[in-house]
């Protein structure tokens, strides 16, 4: 459902704020890139979207994949994207989730890069899952010049399954078993849980 209201709910998928925070709230624990910065990425991330900044708030996720963690909770990101992309709001810019997350996985580097990138690929079925094709369309230029194959969702459970952390995986099969449409064109996901 899209959200055409001036105010947008906040994201259960995500740390409460009390406050409006700007990038000040994850400076101070970039450093330590781990538990503490993992939250904060967080908490920025969902006062962004209550600020109206849909696709910073997108973007905090990202830097929330970045952190060196151990386990994939309390909260949950994949969750958070998810409902971010459902509950958007058409008056506010977002953005092109699903180029982005392309990009984002092609392109990564520096520590645990390969994890990452994974990561960016399930952040990416998830918003091509999502999104309408005809707004949020892949980057087919980019696929051609440099001659990408989209990994398939099997491949992205297996290097998730390999790479990512305590509940990871779970976290990522449970969005995938509450979208129809990717249900619909892979209907073995629910051999993976």
């Amino acid at each position: 459902m899209i959200q055409k209201l001036n105010t947008l709910p906040k994201n259960p998928f995500l740390p409460e704020v009390s406050e409006h925070l700007d990038s000040n709230h994850t400076r101070r624990f970039r450093h330590e890139c781990a538990n503490q910065y993992h939250i904060a990425c967080l908490e920025l991330s969902q006062s962004y979207w209550l600020q109206k900044k849909q696709a910073q708030a997108i973007l905090q996720l990202n830097k929330a994949f970045i952190a060196d963690i151990r386990v994939m909770g309390p909260y949950a990101p994949y969750a958070a994207l998810k409902w971010y992309l459902e509950n958007r709001d058409v008056y506010h810019f977002l953005g092109n989730p699903v180029r982005h997350f392309q990009h984002l996985a092609t392109r990564m580097s520096g520590p645990r890069s390969e994890l990452r990138s994974w990561r960016a690929w399930a952040c990416f079925t998830i918003a091509q899952a999502v999104l309408p094709d005809s707004n949020f369309p892949i980057d087919s230029e980019q696929l051609v010049g440099e001659q990408i194959k989209i990994p398939n969702i099997s491949e992205i459970i297996q290097n998730l399954d390999s790479f990512g952390v305590v509940n990871e995986l779970e976290s990522f099969l449970s969005e995938l078993q509450t979208t129809r449409a990717l249900l619909k064109a892979e209907p073995n996901i629910g051999a993976y849980s």
